[in-house]
């Protein structure tokens, strides 16, 4: 069996690289200072000046998702109440940058993740994220932006990752726990099957499905003055069950941060819940695995607690 994290980059780009290619392409920003800004499990992002932030892919895995990506981040531009990156700057691949890349004016705000807010401190955070999925999830909406990427040549497919299914995503859960187990990490495993318990019988919704973020978790809401600033990284964006993207509200917002994100939303119903909560627990130990691996403290935490909340 491989012992190379399933995140390792298959092509690294540095900031030289970054610098080089992005001075080529986009002559006026050449001679900006070029550095780290962040990374995920599958593209990696560099500051380019103040302004701007470049993305560029370095997983062969995430290549069909970027097409998709740029298709509908390009359509939704002005179409959200919080900010998303919109794709002002398209790259063409080179024989040392393969893969597309783009850049994006920078929002400002930190990761939910890193922003070390208490629970009671979420509640506007909440409300923000809530408004901006009630908008996102608008079934006209799905219908304009699904016909606008199938003419860019980026068809959005329905639930590629059997996110909406409980059951799919409590069997991944149940192995991503075993590996956290086995490396000595404490999870709330009682209380998780007891949860998955009532939720696998649930089964996938047969609604029409709306358009998704598709991987709306702590580190993809970004926060500043203790609101909502943006939401980022659409790599996973996709038409799904409501609840692939309403995870987010059973992971990351407890108590009163949770009522106000369902005052903003609307109400959903038992089952929709229950699948976002059996979402909520896959992907935060999923993260929970990366965090140990990759030596991330404050997303271990956070991480950690999203266990918590959701199986609650």
């Amino acid at each position: 069996m491989s012992t190379v994290p399933e995140w390792t980059p298959e092509r690294i780009i540095d900031a030289r690289l970054a610098a080089a290619v992005v001075a080529e392409q986009f002559p006026d920003l050449a001679g900006l200072p070029v550095r780290p800004f962040g990374a995920g499990w599958d593209n990696v992002l560099f500051a380019v000046g103040d302004d701007w932030l470049f993305r560029f892919i370095h997983r062969a895995i995430a290549l069909p998702g970027a097409r998709r990506e740029l298709a509908v981040l390009t359509e939704l531009a002005n179409s959200l109440p919080l900010p998303i990156p919109y794709p002002e700057r398209v790259g063409r691949p080179t024989a040392e940058v393969e893969w597309p890349f783009w850049g994006a004016r920078h929002i400002p705000g930190k990761e939910l993740a890193e922003a070390g807010l208490a629970d009671e401190a979420r509640v506007e955070v909440a409300r923000g994220v809530g408004t901006f999925l009630r908008a996102l999830h608008d079934p006209a909406l799905a219908r304009r932006v699904a016909t606008a990427a199938e003419a860019a040549g980026a068809a959005l497919r329905v639930d590629p990752m059997r996110r909406g299914d409980p059951a799919s995503t409590a069997e991944r859960a149940r192995g991503r726990l075993e590996v956290l187990e086995a490396a000595g990490v404490a999870v709330p495993r009682g209380a998780i099957e007891e949860l998955f318990a009532v939720a696998e019988p649930v089964g996938a919704s047969v609604a029409e499905p709306v358009l998704v973020h598709g991987d709306l978790h702590v580190r993809h809401v970004l926060v500043e003055a203790g609101a909502a600033s943006g939401v980022v990284d659409w790599g996973d964006t996709a038409l799904a069950d409501p609840s692939v993207d309403l995870m987010i509200a059973y992971a990351a917002f407890p108590g009163p941060a949770r009522a106000a994100f369902f005052d903003a939303y609307g109400p959903v119903d038992g089952d929709t819940e229950l699948r976002a909560r059996a979402l909520a627990v896959h992907v935060s130990a999923t993260l929970l695995d990366y965090a140990v691996g990759e030596g991330m403290t404050a997303l271990a935490a956070e991480a950690s607690e999203g266990l918590r909340r959701a199986a609650q």
